[in-house]
């Protein structure tokens, strides 16, 4: 074998800027805490890990905490408005298989027009609908779980990052 698949391996690490991989580990340190803070509290409250909408919220709140969609607002406002529209599409149709995925419609939809836009939070009313869960789903996990993870997003990102999180509040 000759060499050359080692010396793009070598040269490809040589071009890592230092900085970058330091922002990689750190978000993803952040990342597994934040993880494991939730399956801890899944685990403590006997709730089902996948009624637990947060982890690709996670990932994006700490890997692109700079993207729109990982500010509070979105955060927060996409996780609350999806569950609502999950909510009030269980009460008008019942929990059937086309209406979980009119609620997702209907969900990005809403926060598209009000600025909440939070891909991650498109899990919301689908869990709601397939798995008719009450009303109490929004106050927790949801509402609670998305404030809780700004609350912690904060904390990371300016505690450990020293870095200015977030860009807005609202």
């Amino acid at each position: 074998m000759d060499g050359h698949w080692l010396r793009r391996i070598r040269d490809a690490w040589r071009g890592l800027e230092r900085h970058h991989l330091a922002d990689g580990a750190v978000a993803g340190l952040g990342g597994a805490l934040a993880i494991g803070a939730m399956e801890w509290s899944s685990q403590v409250s006997q709730t089902p890990l996948g009624a637990i909408p947060f982890a690709t919220s996670i990932v994006l709140v700490m890997g692109s905490p700079d993207a729109e969609p990982a500010q509070p607002r979105a955060l927060v406002g996409g996780h609350i408005l999806s569950t609502l529209v999950g909510i009030a599409v269980l009460a008008v149709t019942g929990p059937h298989a086309w209406a979980a995925a009119l609620a997702v419609g209907l969900a990005i939809l809403a926060m598209y027009l009000t600025d909440t836009f939070h891909p991650p939070a498109g899990i919301d009313p689908l869990l709601v609908v397939s798995q008719n869960l009450a009303w109490t789903f929004l106050i927790a996990p949801v509402a609670l779980g998305a404030i809780l993870l700004t609350l912690f997003a904060y904390a990371w990102h300016h505690g450990l990052r020293r870095h200015p999180w977030p860009r807005r509040w609202l």
